[in-house]
């Protein structure tokens, strides 16, 4: 009987990537679930000029460091903020995986057309797609925000330190 030696495995690195303005419970359910699947998860806190983000980027950075902080995992857990092509950011991690979450078919349209350009730039690099867990199906950042402005109650669909956030950018 021939045995074989056993190769070192090779870290399955993913990233992440999001602009998490605000991080919501929705990107928490996805990052534990993601946390699953790699050994090391890099989050990507993204700096997207056009999207107008309420909250600066280092806040947006603080809010995802303090939402994963007790998270208890075998999984190493990055929080870097990029900016630029999102392929260029995976190659530049070492990552083989993006991880992105979907929450309803009109998420998936979008997606779908961003697999294809990113396999045409790396065919290496492979997406996965996690479907949001039903009681987070409907949170979006932006409608966060809105019922923030509005000053209605944020609690269930963000962490108490981002409520707080919301809370102090609308006073």
């Amino acid at each position: 009987m021939n045995k074989k030696t056993p190769q070192p495995s090779t870290p399955r690195v993913a990233l992440y990537p999001g602009t998490f303005d605000p991080m919501t419970n929705g990107h928490l359910d996805i990052i534990r679930r993601a946390m699953k699947l790699c050994d090391k998860l890099f989050i990507g806190v993204a700096i997207n000029r056009d999207k107008g983000p309420l909250f600066s980027l280092e806040e947006r950075t603080e809010m995802v460091r303090h939402a994963i902080s007790d998270i208890d995992s075998k999984c190493e857990v990055e929080v870097v903020p990029f900016e630029g092509l999102l392929i260029h950011f995976v190659e530049t991690l070492g990552a083989s995986m993006i991880v992105r979450g979907l929450r309803a078919v009109s998420d998936f349209e979008f997606e779908f057309q961003m697999v294809g350009m990113n396999r045409k730039l790396n065919p290496n690099v492979e997406t996965v797609f996690l479907m949001s867990d039903a009681q987070n199906q409907a949170i979006a950042s932006r409608l966060v925000k809105e019922i923030a402005r509005l000053g209605g109650d944020v609690s269930p669909f963000v962490t108490p330190s981002v409520k707080a956030r919301l809370e102090n950018k609308y006073k």
